[in-house]
C-alpha cells in the first residue's frame, strides 16, 4: 500500500510538475511573442526598384516575356551569403508591364533544380495558362503562357502555386508584380520608380544569415518574420521628388496580416484594389491588407518632411490567443520616405477614377464554410476532383464563411469579385471598396461575394476540363489542403469529377463528390 502511495504521489507531482513547465512556456511565449520595430528600425538602404521585364513584339503583335526561375544568394541584412530564389535575378523577380487588349507571353524556364509553377494571381486568362498547380514546370523545362489581356488597369502579381510547397517557394523569393496598363485610366502619378512605387512587402525570420521556415509559436498561421523586407530591402528608404506619390502596396507575406499608415498620422487617398482602381477615391488614413491582396495609394508628403509607412496592430478580430499568436498585436515600421526640400508639382488626385460594369444579377448561390486550417466545407484539397463547375457568362453569389475560428483569407483564381457585405464591417467600408480577388474573412464573420465569370476572347485556348482554385491565401493553409477546384464551362456542358460534379442550372448550388 504504501508503495502505490509514493507511486501515486510520484506521478502526481511529475503531473504537476509537467503542467507548470507548460503553463511557464505559455507565459514565457504570450509575453515575448509580440513584436514591435517602431521608432527603432534604422533606414540606411535605397529601396531597390524592382527593374521592368524586357520585352519584344512578335510578328502578330504578341509581347514576349522571358522569365528564368533559378537559385542564388542575396544580402536580406544578414551578409552576402543568405541562400534565396529569385526570377531573372537571386531574389523576387521584375515587374511584367504590358497594355489592355494586347496578347502576351511569357516564356518560363525552370533552373531551380525542382519542380515548380507560376501563377498570374489577379489575371483574367484560360485555366491552362493560370499558372496553378496543374501547371507544373519541371526542371530545366520551359513553359509558354499566352494569353489576351481583357481587364482594366490593375497591380497584379505572380508567384509559384506548386501544391504542398507554394508556401516555401514563395518565402524563399520567388515572386514580382504583373502591371496592366489601360491609355482610358484616370490621370495619376505614372512615372514607374520615380512617383509610381511598387512595394512588395514582405516579413522573415532568419537563424544566423539564412532564412527561417519555421511557422509561428501557438498558432498554425505559418511563418510570422521579425523583419520586413520591402522588395527584398531591409531597412529601406524612398526619396521622394514629387508632390504626390503613387504606392502600389503587395501583401507577399505568407501568413502576416498588415495595417499600413504613416507615423506622422497622414491621411492619403486609396485609389485602387486588388482589380484595379476605385470609381472613386476614398480618403483614408490606414488601410489593411491580408496575404495577396494589394491596395493603390496616393500620398502628398510635405516638401522637407519625413514619414514611416508603417503597420500598426491589425484587426483581425479574433479571439485574444489568435490575435496574439497571428500577429494581431505586432506593430512594425516598413519604409522611411524623405521628402525633396522643393518638389515636382503633381496634379491632384481626380474626383471619379473609373465607371465598373454592372455585373447583373446572380442566377446562382454557393456556400464555402472555413472549416479549419486544412478544409473547405469540411474536404482537404484533391487534385483529381472538381468541387464546383461554373456557366460562363453567369454570375453567382458565394457566400463564404469562416467556422474555423482561426484567420483566414480567401482568394478565387479568373476572377474579381465586388464584396457585398462582411459580418462586422459597414457598407462602404475601405477594404470592402472595388474589385477584389482575395479577401480577408474574420473568425465567425460571412463574406458576400458577386463574382461575374465573363467569357474569354474567342481567340483564347478553352480546356474545361482544367480547373482554377479558390483557396485561403495564409500559405501554410493552402498548402496543408484548405483550396477547392472550380471549372468554368459552356451552358451546355457538364464535367464529371468523381462522378458527381455538374454545370448547376439558374439558383441551384453544387458541390463535386
Amino acid at each position: 500500500m504504501k508503495h502505490l502511495v509514493r507511486l501515486v504521489t510520484a506521478l502526481f507531482a511529475v503531473g504537476a510538475i509537467l503542467v507548470i513547465a507548460v503553463a511557464g512556456i505559455g507565459v514565457y511565449a504570450w509575453n515575448n511573442t509580440v513584436i514591435d520595430t517602431t521608432g527603432k528600425t534604422v533606414f540606411d538602404r535605397p529601396l531597390a526598384i524592382p527593374p521592368l521585364a524586357a520585352s519584344t513584339l512578335d510578328e502578330d503583335g504578341t509581347r514576349v516575356f522571358d522569365l528564368t526561375m533559378r537559385q542564388g544568394t542575396s544580402d536580406l541584412g544578414h551578409g552576402p551569403g543568405t541562400r534565396t530564389w529569385g526570377i531573372d535575378g537571386d531574389h523576387l523577380g521584375p515587374t511584367l508591364r504590358a497594355d489592355r487588349g494586347e496578347r502576351v507571353r511569357v516564356n518560363v524556364t525552370n533552373r531551380l533544380g525542382e519542380t515548380s509553377t507560376l501563377h498570374w494571381h489577379g489575371m483574367h486568362l484560360p485555366a491552362v495558362m493560370d499558372g496553378g498547380p496543374h501547371q507544373r514546370i519541371e526542371p530545366d523545362e520551359t513553359w509558354s503562357p499566352h494569353w489576351t489581356i481583357d481587364q482594366p488597369a490593375a497591380s497584379l502579381w505572380y508567384h509559384p502555386h506548386l501544391h504542398g510547397s507554394t508556401a516555401e517557394h514563395v518565402y524563399r523569393g520567388l515572386a514580382g508584380m504583373f502591371l496592366i496598363d489601360d491609355p482610358d485610366s484616370a490621370a495619376l502619378p505614372h512615372e514607374y520608380g520615380v512617383d509610381d512605387i511598387p512595394l512588395i512587402v514582405q516579413d522573415k525570420k532568419f537563424d544566423g544569415d539564412q532564412l527561417d521556415t519555421d511557422g509561428a509559436m501557438f498558432t498554425d498561421v505559418g511563418v510570422l518574420g521579425d523583419e520586413i523586407l520591402v522588395n527584398g530591402t531591409p531597412g529601406p528608404y524612398l526619396e521622394v521628388t514629387g508632390e504626390r506619390t503613387r504606392l502600389r502596396l503587395l501583401n507577399g507575406s505568407n501568413a502576416r496580416i498588415y495595417n499600413f499608415s504613416f507615423s506622422t498620422g497622414l491621411s492619403f487617398d486609396l485609389v485602387g484594389t486588388d482589380g484595379g482602381l476605385l470609381e472613386r477615391p476614398v480618403t483614408t488614413r490606414s488601410v489593411q491588407l491580408s496575404p495577396g491582396e494589394r491596395a493603390e495609394i496616393v500620398v502628398a508628403i510635405p516638401a522637407g518632411t519625413d514619414t514611416v509607412l508603417r503597420s500598426t496592430s491589425p484587426d483581425l478580430r479574433a479571439d485574444f490567443w489568435q490575435t496574439r499568436f497571428a500577429g494581431g498585436d505586432d506593430r512594425l515600421d516598413i519604409l522611411e520616405l524623405r521628402a525633396a526640400d522643393t518638389l515636382t508639382p503633381s496634379p491632384p488626385v481626380p474626383d471619379r477614377l473609373t465607371t465598373f460594369v454592372d455585373p447583373g444579377e446572380p442566377t446562382n448561390t454557393r456556400t464555402f464554410d472555413l472549416t479549419s486550417t486544412r478544409t473547405i466545407n469540411n474536404r482537404e484539397m484533391d487534385m483529381e476532383r472538381i468541387d464546383e463547375v461554373v456557366v460562363a457568362g453567369t454570375t453567382e453569389l458565394w457566400e463564404v464563411r469562416n467556422a474555423s475560428g482561426s484567420v483566414h483569407n480567401f482568394h478565387v483564381h479568373d476572377v474579381q469579385f465586388r464584396v457585398l457585405s462582411m459580418t462586422g464591417l459597414p457598407d462602404g467600408h475601405p477594404s470592402l471598396a472595388g474589385r477584389k480577388d482575395t479577401v480577408y474573412v474574420p473568425p465567425g464573420a460571412t463574406a458576400r461575394l458577386l463574382l461575374r465569370f465573363d467569357d474569354l476572347p474567342d481567340d483564347e485556348p478553352v480546356d474545361t476540363s482544367v480547373p482554377y482554385m479558390y483557396h485561403c491565401h495564409l500559405l501554410r493553409h493552402e498548402d496543408n489542403g484548405m483550396m477547392g477546384q472550380f471549372t468554368v464551362v459552356g451552358p451546355d456542358e457538364t464535367t464529371l469529377s468523381g462522378g458527381s460534379a455538374t454545370a448547376p442550372g439558374r439558383g441551384g448550388h453544387t458541390h463535386g463528390g
